[in-house]
């Protein structure tokens, strides 16, 4: 059965009209005859989603116990029992109630797919895992449910839904997002018009790299060479040499003009070491790239200019940037140069020749050997063997009477050694047969036939015979070693790139299978995964493998139908596909693909640590809890019992003035006891987004006297100075109610003696600010931050002052309720805290 369709339909933030999209796409799919059913759908409370529910099949959810309550999932085997052609399944990030067949809703999806059926979804940006922590810097709010990356690149089609910040601020002020209750405070929190602004960015460039990455699948699927100007991109040719920077700085400027434009350098290493670059050059000259926003990358090539526009071609670059030619005036008569054959092949592409303060000055000594036999010395060989001998034998033909034999003899050697420099083994050997033979033919009397009549010229013209054969065979061997040596100091270059790569950490699997790939000009290059149900011979079963990551073109589906194939292990197999490798470029491949698995590991390893870290925090905290409250548990309670007992004991008897103070301990260790709990409770409740918030306008005026009324004798004195007029705030009457006391009392269990407490509020802009002042010992800035962590107190080695948990908890609720808690220095000494509310909104005039 073929897998079925996945179609996500992406959006900047909550409220863009994700879901409206879906179910409108849904009803046109029924409308077009399509079987279609709604597997999940979460209207959020908004009526216009709701209407589209109307008149569409709706598959009953799955209803789980958890803790006690029931929780509603999406019915997985409901879903492929009832086999429709489309499901619509909302929010594909989200995170399943624990007890369910899988962990998150895209697994259950990726089920649903492998039974054949499409399915049409939804995914706001914050949730990918690539961005997560991006999105966390942006707005300050962590993402707990992400979905990895690869699951929406694997969707057949990704469609944005986007809106304008100022348009979802609007859509949310008249109610179509949240209740009016949440308005104000999403607006100014989370919904800011920057927050907005960033998130559309990040999803625009998410969808433009995804349809860029389309379009050069299509292009390499279509074997579409030309270049098509969808987006600017300015390749730069390094050499490694000093007019290196000069060409990236010009490069950088040209792709500055056009705004996202991309800045690519590439180092062309050339198989037969001519125009090798200097390493330490080119390292200096990445490093500047990348300080650029560009990107680095090394290919191999015996031909500089068709390497060159090969990759500017792969890449679908718009512009080239080469400097003018280095070498002398003599050299660019005799060739035409690498600067010229560029600009007479590039076809579509824009070449731009920069000069520089090197121009013309030489390339200077070459650091490797020119001996290496390439296809064009050895026809130069051929060549001057053909015509360097009938050459030489008409020029001394008229001077046969006048040279001896072994003048002559010399001057056939010393072309036989020219033509073995030139073109090796094979043309030398050819030369110094002829030689011989034209040497008896027209030197050695008698003349015009091959009889010698002097025996010492038969051992002269076996000798020359001899050394022209020994000369040609230590060049051709010295060329196999040059050429050997030149291959291993390429295979350096490029595993000294590789190792660069892991050490710069771009170890990820896609950069360096994208690495390999460019740097053997392959067509695509896929890591393939056996799954555990294959044998070890389905290397031609498509079905037995899953591609874990890919780079280029169509990916190879099993390794049979790579061109060139690399066993990692008994799972992993590296596919590659564009051309046969030789045997010794395998070894950088495996290389590669060794690294590539290495990476792979790594990162399962990773994810596995980050779903592991949220147990090990809970299970710090269980530890810390345990550590903390063992003191302030057993306090109040040994109080309590002491009173309590002392109350029932029939030994003695107790004064109405001595039972009242029994009681009144009693009483006040109980409501200790009470508090504790209490703030453990909803402590444990922030953590897991589980507490009630119940926002309405409050007076600050009314709360303040009660809190501190709240808190009893406290050794020191308080004093409210709420000024008449502060406008309302929009909180939860009883959780402000506590955090004040919270804070209150840490103002003044570090208050000096008769040193008062002040509380005042004041407005600013669409917030209310109340201040608690004390003029204690204060807390260094560098340490504000920590006096809200859990369990702690600034300076303290244990917790029997306490549990440490009042600042904690009240920052925690301030954020549940829209606001904020922030420590500042008191003038002249001392800590304040300010709670920081949004102002609640007038209630709507009347319907007429």
């Amino acid at each position: 059965m073929p897998r079925g369709r996945l179609r996500v339909y992406l959006g900047a933030a909550p409220g863009v009209g994700k879901t409206y999209a879906m179910l409108c796409e849904g009803r046109r799919a029924r409308e077009r005859g399509r079987d279609v059913v709604v597997g999940l759908v979460e209207t959020h409370g908004r009526p216009r989603t709701a209407d589209l529910l109307e008149g569409m099949e709706i598959i009953p959810r799955g209803t789980l116990v958890h803790r006690g309550a029931e929780f509603t999932e999406l019915d997985v085997d409901a879903v492929i029992a009832r086999a429709p052609r489309v499901a619509l399944i909302d929010e594909l990030a989200h995170t399943n109630v624990p007890g369910s067949r899988n962990v998150k809703r895209w697994q259950d999806v990726d089920e649903i797919l492998d039974a054949g059926i499409d399915v049409v979804s939804t995914v706001n940006i914050q949730h990918l895992e690539s961005l997560n922590d991006v999105v966390q810097a942006i707005t300050g709010v962590p993402q707990r449910e992400t979905v990895p990356d690869e699951v929406v690149r694997r969707a057949g089609q990704v469609e944005l839904v986007d809106m304008s910040p100022e348009a979802l601020r609007r859509r949310m002020a008249h109610g179509n997002v949240y209740g009016a209750e949440k308005v104000d405070a999403a607006l100014s929190n989370y919904f800011r018009v920057g927050n907005l602004t960033a998130l559309r960015e990040l999803a625009l460039l998410w969808v433009a790299g995804e349809v860029d990455d389309q379009l050069d699948r299509y292009r390499a699927e279509h074997g579409i060479g030309s270049t098509w100007d969808t987006r600017e991109r300015v390749v730069v040719a390094l050499t490694g040499g000093p007019e290196g920077d000069t060409l990236i700085r010009r490069a950088a400027r040209v792709a500055a003009r056009g705004k996202g434009a991309d800045l690519l350098a590439v180092h062309v290493t050339r198989a037969d070491g001519l125009g090798g670059g200097d390493p330490a050059g080119l390292t200096r000259q990445r490093a500047l790239v990348e300080s650029l926003g560009g990107t680095y990358h090394q290919v191999v090539g015996d031909d500089v200019p068709r390497a060159l526009l090969d990759f500017a071609g792969g890449v679908n670059a718009t512009q080239l940037v080469l400097g003018a030619s280095r070498r002398g005036r003599l050299a660019q008569i005799l060739s035409r140069g690498v600067g010229v054959e560029t600009i007479t092949r590039s076809g579509s592409i824009d070449v731009h020749v920069i000069t520089h303060g090197e121009a013309r000055r030489g390339r200077g000594r070459p650091s490797r050997s020119r001996a290496a036999l390439t296809r064009r010395r050895r026809l130069w060989g051929w060549g001057l063997a053909l015509l360097g001998l009938p050459a030489l034998t008409v020029v001394l033909a008229p001077f046969r009477e006048t040279l001896s034999l072994p003048s002559e003899i010399l001057l056939f050697l010393l072309l036989v050694v020219g033509v073995a420099l030139a073109g090796g083994l094979w043309p030398a050997l050819t030369a110094a047969v002829g030689g011989s033979l034209l040497l008896n033919y027209f030197f050695t009397s008698p003349y015009g036939n091959l009889t010698i009549a002097d025996p010492q010229n038969i051992f002269a013209l076996t000798a020359f015979a001899l050394v022209a054969a020994a000369v040609s065979a230590i060049v051709d061997l010295a060329a196999r070693r040059t050429r050997e040596a030149i291959r291993a100091t390429t295979e350096a270059e490029i595993l000294s790139t590789l190792a660069g790569h892991v050490l710069r950490g771009e170890a990820a699997v896609p950069s360096l299978l994208g690495r390999m790939r460019e740097t053997f000009g392959l067509t695509s290059v896929a890591l393939l995964e056996r799954s555990p149900e294959a044998g070890p011979d389905d290397r031609s079963d498509p079905e037995a493998w899953r591609i874990v990551a890919t780079s280029g073109g169509a990916p190879c589906g099993c390794p049979s139908a790579a061109d060139t194939d690399v066993v990692i292990d008994d799972t992993l197999v590296l596919a590659a596909r564009g051309r046969l490798l030789e045997a010794a470029d395998r070894r950088v491949l495996e290389a590669f693909a060794t690294e590539a698995a290495v990476a792979l590991r790594h990162e399962r390893l990773r994810k596995e640590a980050e779903r592991a870290k949220p147990l090990a925090e809970a299970d710090k905290m269980r530890t810390a809890l345990l550590a903390a409250v063992s003191h302030d548990l057993r306090t109040p309670l040994a109080s309590a019992k002491a009173a309590v007992g002392s109350l029932r004991s029939r030994d003695v008897r107790w004064s109405r003035e001595d039972r009242d103070e029994l009681l009144a301990t009693a009483d006040e260790s109980l409501d200790k006891l009470g508090r504790l709990v209490a703030n453990l409770l909803d402590m444990s409740r922030l953590q897991a987004g589980v507490l009630g918030v119940s926002l309405e306008p409050v007076a600050v005026e009314e709360i303040v006297p009660r809190a501190i009324d709240d808190l009893g004798p406290t050794g020191v004195p308080i004093r409210g100075d709420i000024p008449p007029g502060l406008p309302e705030v929009l909180a939860d009457p009883a959780l402000l109610e506590r955090v004040l006391v919270n804070v209150i009392s840490n103002a003044a269990r570090y208050s000096p003696a008769g040193r008062e407490v002040l509380v005042t509020g004041s407005r600013l802009g669409g917030h209310v600010e109340i201040r608690v002042v004390d003029r204690g010992p204060g807390i260094p800035p560098e340490d504000h931050d920590r006096v809200f962590m859990p369990f702690q107190r600034l300076g303290d080695r244990d917790n029997h002052t306490g549990v440490g948990l009042g600042l904690a908890l009240s920052r925690g609720l301030a954020q549940a309720m829209g606001g904020t808690l922030t420590p500042d220095e008191t003038p002249a000494g001392g800590l304040t805290m300010i709670l920081t509310l949004p102002i609640s909104p007038p209630p709507a005039a009347p319907a007429p």
